[in-house]
């Protein structure tokens, strides 16, 4: 058999031995689930022929990226992958969702062949549309194909996609929707009616339905994807179950019954045993197939966290005077520029902030490496993802009330897949100001503490930011960077020189020690440092105050914060957040964990507040310099 070239039409013998292909396919589907009696097998036979076609014809010779936005067809994507010999079928039919197996129920990266691990629907999409213009803006030919359901597009992440990839022109994209009218609790009239014809063409997109049962008419459909100047969405009118002679009624009745549901042991076995058993030439036909695959997926890798980034270059901090009042988000402006020039690799991305946050200063000079996503932070983060995964450094950046709630999601499935996604958010706290409670970030540091490849860091001021720009752009893993919005001046050493000067080298994980003091250890954090030392230098020769600055939130130093505890049995810590998900109960969870005899009084915002500038907030909550003074005064 002779593969078929892009924009001819297919012939008898290539849609027969399709046919051969996907019948040997949904065969290892219904063992998969037979044999596990868990998994979603339905929209897994319903997508079983695009995929067929798809990495039979191109992603065997090409290696292009496949992003599978629908990450519960994994027995379809595990079954293809088995079958163009790039992992051990047999193991996946045996191991599929058992304990120990990287054969996950949705599919994951620990999987040669998967690029993205999806399960939350939505997020793929964007992370194909990241793997697209990542492609273009390597000045490469090559295509980035996505698969995304039919109930997966109510999600709102697909829309903000949507229209990215047409803002961006992203005519390399090839998106397929399995349109089987069937989701989870029922028929998608009956749960959410769309028509999805107009919705992408509304978008922009070019559109093109199709039979996703008809080999020939899907071929047909992907020629002309590349024929257009626009993102293009097949969608393929498919039956849920096709192909599975107990399953395909209920599809064909848009019944949801085996949308999640596996089959019991004796129909899968008479099934396999009946329609879907394989004759000696058919066994063969797909093995004989694999001499014409030239493209293997590399091994399943993933680089350690906090790993140096070959080749980088941090170049020189840019250090603010002495006297300076500064915000820590120009600092994180002139860092991003500075290292943009460094390292073609930088990219940026915000949601129609790029002046609060200060990417704006990196647009002004390297408007491609800056991405414009309008106010769609769920995308940005995803698409972030996709980047980072294809070789660039992306900052994402939006305010810290939007960053840590609406896109958490995408930036927890971020962490899961080990992305290197650096997300650094502004206007945290109540250092937002006037703009009022709806915008005060004061629960964003919990969202991202649980995460377990994700870092939480906070600079003390606009020189301890440049360090720790240049730091997590340097280092690989995914990193959350929490400042506020207001300028203040920065810290100085006792001598009155810049404490985060020319000779400072940040550590990930090692606090600061400001002011050395005997009789109360006063722990800070962010904005609050600067408050920390201003009265630690007003009560000086009145009370002796220790001031440690924190800015690892996820790895407290005990090095630096145990001997002065022992030292001075006293510990006020404050924050420009909640206590019960911040620095606070980071640093009351390490004394009890020591099992320190200490006393302790936490400084943090502990309600809502109204509108106000940042210093009239501070003190109505009650974390103002004359609160950390009578706290020291007192404790």
């Amino acid at each position: 058999m002779q593969l078929p070239k892009i924009g001819e039409p297919l012939n008898q013998e290539q849609v027969d031995f399709l046919k051969v292909f996907s019948k040997s396919c949904r065969r290892s589907i219904v063992e998969m689930v037979m044999n596990s009696q868990s998994g979603h097998p339905g929209g897994s036979c319903s997508v079983i022929d695009y995929l067929a076609l798809l990495y039979c014809f191109i992603i065997s010779q090409t290696g292009e990226d496949v992003v599978v936005s629908n990450g519960h067809v994994s027995p379809a994507v595990y079954t293809i992958l088995g079958h163009m010999g790039y992992i051990p079928l047999a193991d996946v039919v045996r191991d599929f969702r058992k304990k120990g197996s990287v054969y996950e129920g949705h599919i994951t990266r620990h999987v040669a062949g998967v690029t993205y691990g999806t399960g939350p629907l939505g997020i793929g999409v964007s992370v194909a549309s990241g793997f697209a213009i990542s492609e273009k803006l390597k000045g490469s030919n090559k295509r980035v194909f996505g698969l995304v359901g039919d109930g997966e597009s109510d999600e709102g992440e697909v829309y903000e996609m949507m229209h990215f990839a047409n803002k961006y022109k992203l005519d390399n994209f090839t998106l397929f929707m399995d349109y089987n009218e069937v989701q989870l609790s029922g028929k998608l009239d009956d749960i959410m009616p769309i028509d999805p014809k107009k919705i992408w063409e509304s978008a922009n997109w070019n559109v093109i339905e199709v039979d996703g049962h008809d080999f020939a008419a899907m071929w047909n459909a992907i020629g002309k994807s590349y024929q257009s100047d626009r993102p293009t969405i097949l969608i393929g009118h498919t039956v849920m179950g096709k192909g599975v002679s107990f399953m395909e009624p209920d599809g064909l009745a848009r019944k949801s019954v085996w949308h999640g549901v596996a089959p019991k042991p004796e129909v899968a076995q008479a099934e396999l045993d009946g329609p879907l058993k394989l004759t000696d030439e058919e066994r063969d036909t797909t093995m004989e197939f694999r001499k014409l695959v030239k493209w293997q997926p590399p091994a399943p890798e993933h680089i350690e966290n906090l790993s140096p980034i070959k080749g980088f270059n941090t170049g020189s901090p840019i250090i603010q005077p002495a006297g300076t009042k500064a915000d820590c988000r120009g600092a994180y402006g002139k860092a991003l520029l500075d290292l943009a020039k460094l390292n073609p690799g930088i990219l940026a991305a915000t949601a129609d902030l790029g002046g609060s946050v200060k990417t704006d200063v990196m647009a002004k000079e390297f408007p491609k490496r800056v991405l414009e996503v309008g106010i769609a932070e769920q995308h940005m983060v995803s698409m972030a993802g996709g980047l980072s995964l294809h070789g660039h450094i992306p900052f994402a950046s939006t305010f810290g009330a939007f960053l840590t709630s609406r896109a958490k999601d995408q930036a927890r499935v971020n962490d899961i897949n080990r992305t290197n996604v650096k997300m650094v958010a502004t206007h945290c706290g109540l250092s937002v100001g006037e703009d009022g409670p709806t915008h005060q970030a004061i629960d964003d540091m919990g969202s991202m503490l649980g995460f377990f490849n994700t870092y939480v860091l906070e600079p003390s001021d606009a020189n301890h930011t440049d360090y720790i720009i240049r730091y997590i752009a340097s280092r690989y893993g995914n990193f959350y960077v929490r400042m506020g919005r207001h300028k203040f001046e920065v810290i100085l050493k006792e001598d009155g020189t810049p404490f985060y000067d020319e000779n400072f080298k940040f550590e990930y994980g090692k606090a600061d020690l400001l002011r050395e003091g005997s009789d109360v250890t006063v722990v800070a954090g962010g904005s609050m440092v600067s408050i920390a030392v201003q009265v630690a230098d007003k009560l000086k020769g009145e009370k002796s105050v220790e001031v440690i600055a924190v800015s690892s939130l996820k790895d407290v130093d005990l090095n630096t914060l145990l001997p002065s505890l022992q030292k001075t049995g006293k510990l006020i810590t404050i924050e420009d957040h909640n206590p019960y998900s911040g620095l606070a109960s980071q640093v009351n969870s390490v004394v009890a964990q020591e099992g320190l005899s200490v006393i302790i009084n936490n400084l943090a915002v502990r309600q809502y507040q109204l509108s106000g500038t940042s210093y009239e907030l501070y003190d109505t909550a009650g974390i103002g310099a004359d609160d950390l003074e009578n706290a020291c005064k007192n404790l």
